[in-house]
């Protein structure tokens, strides 16, 4: 890899000028991911977070972009914020290690409202987001992993970047304006792992739509920027990785998901990230740190036969950043259950399973649930998660001993989903939230996707007040 010409140019310039005529298997992942995307959004459309930014943007005027779970629309950069915010407002989303971020989250609402705005059909939506994920791919590269292992949320941050840069290529912005919508995004580019467990944390993706999407239309009006606020001594390589990033790259011997704290900028479409990693896909709305150890109880579980009731103790033997990010060992809301290793694992042992139904503040103070608590135990390992394997072990009240490894967690490349699972989730989702006829159309118009001459058909059939079915509304 190399770093001899300035990324931010290298990147507008492959922005400008790569192929629309991607790999089908690369289309494939990418639809997939629009899936699951949409299924995160629909019950995160009336989260509460959702609900309240909605109100208080609704406030400040109405405008033609469609919101979700909503017939007032909104103006663009704000419908693309509310989306964002309602697409992770439940953390059922994908995660893309390159960046270490979740970005389907922030790129597909802010691509959608955007297609609305240009009159964007579903190919070139589709474009847009393959684009875009390589050069968010390619900075994650650049910062990571200290980037995210110091604080800084990266869906926040690259999030912001991978959305101007969509939006660049939506516009069709030449080489030179491509670049300063980049350079632009890192003004308006943050967030801290801190806010995990809050509303916060999803308003980060609906800040990282806004801002990319606001510095694509100001770059196309003509404001420069920076060319050096990637790889300059005051850029983003210094700056949200340390001063000592010239010292943890020469430390690097096996680089993480191809994070080498340097800017690729020769090879940039070689490979296509999105088919070399893939993404982590959930099954379960929680953090996806803790989707290993939640798969290993569930097949422990499924092989021995055992309850709750017969757990003495539970011990969790996981890498060390995968247990920092699960920083709630007694949470006391819904959101922060999400950020625990001892809730879910509690409710996978009540219930041997964990729904969007569990993560409500009521749920949550179950006193048998909050009584396992205290038999889970934290074993944090010192090394990097390509490099070890998450343990779960069981002590049984009969004596016996049970335990089970993972490298992986379900729905990541090493064991992918079937494109059916990815329905199942929406339609869960959809089902969760919606009237029958809204849940319909909206699929149709998921599934026609590839085929829809104006993107805006998805928008229109999001954009409608949700009628739920009876049901407890998610956190």
């Amino acid at each position: 890899m190399t770093e001899n010409k300035n990324p931010l140019a290298a990147y507008g310039e492959w922005l400008a000028s790569v192929s629309d005529d991607w790999p089908d298997e690369a289309v494939h992942i990418a639809y997939r991911q629009f899936i699951d995307a949409m299924a995160a959004m629909v019950p995160g459309g009336v989260a509460p977070v959702t609900l309240k930014i909605r109100e208080v943007l609704e406030g400040w005027g109405p405008g033609e972009r469609g919101v979700i779970a909503s017939s007032r629309g909104l103006t663009l950069p704000w419908a693309a914020m509310v989306n964002a915010t309602a697409a992770h407002a439940l953390d059922f989303d994908d995660n893309f290690d390159p960046a270490k971020a979740h970005i389907s989250c922030v790129m597909w609402p802010a691509i959608l409202n955007v297609a609305e705005e240009l009159g964007c059909s579903g190919r070139q939506c589709m474009d847009a987001y393959l684009a875009a994920i390589q050069i968010v791919g390619r900075i994650g590269q650049g910062v990571n992993p200290p980037h995210r292992k110091r604080g800084w949320h990266a869906t926040a941050t690259i999030g912001t970047l991978g959305t101007a840069a969509a939006v660049a290529r939506m516009m069709k912005l030449d080489a030179e304006k491509s670049a300063m919508a980049i350079s632009l995004a890192t003004s308006v580019a943050g967030g801290f792992m801190s806010q995990f467990g809050t509303m916060a944390k999803p308003l980060h993706a609906g800040n990282a739509a806004r801002g990319g999407i606001q510095s694509a239309f100001f770059a196309r009006a003509g404001l420069t920027a920076g060319w050096h606020t990637l790889d300059g001594p005051m850029g983003m390589n210094t700056l949200m990785v340390g001063p000592d990033r010239e010292e943890l790259r020469a430390q690097i011997r096996e680089p993480e998901h191809g994070q080498t704290l340097t800017f690729e900028t020769e090879n940039i479409g070689e490979p296509l990230l999105i088919v070399e990693h893939r993404f982590r896909v959930k099954r379960f709305p929680t953090c996806g740190s803790a989707h290993r150890s939640l798969d290993i109880m569930q097949d422990l579980i499924d092989e021995h036969g055992f309850t709750a009731a017969d757990v003495e103790r539970v011990e969790v033997h996981a890498p060390a950043m995968h247990l920092k990010n699960l920083m709630y060992q007694r949470p006391t809301t819904g959101l922060e259950g999400k950020f625990s290793i001892e809730y879910p694992l509690t409710c996978m042992l009540m219930t041997r399973n964990c729904t969007l139904a569990d993560f409500t503040d009521e749920a949550l103070h179950r006193p048998e649930y909050r009584a396992m608590f205290e038999r889970i135990h934290r074993f944090p390992i010192d090394r990097p998660e390509t490099e070890v394997d998450t343990v779960i072990r069981v002590t049984l009240s009969d004596g016996r001993t049970v335990e089970k490894s993972r490298f992986m967690p379900r729905g990541s490349k090493a064991d992918p989903y079937p494109t059916s699972q990815y329905w199942k989730k929406f339609d869960e989702c959809a089902g969760y939230v919606m009237q029958p006829e809204q849940h319909a159309r909206l699929r149709e118009q998921v599934e026609n996707f590839l085929e829809l001459e104006h993107a805006g058909d998805v928008v229109r059939a999001m954009a409608v007040d949700f009628a739920p079915r009876g049901k407890s509304g998610p956190v």
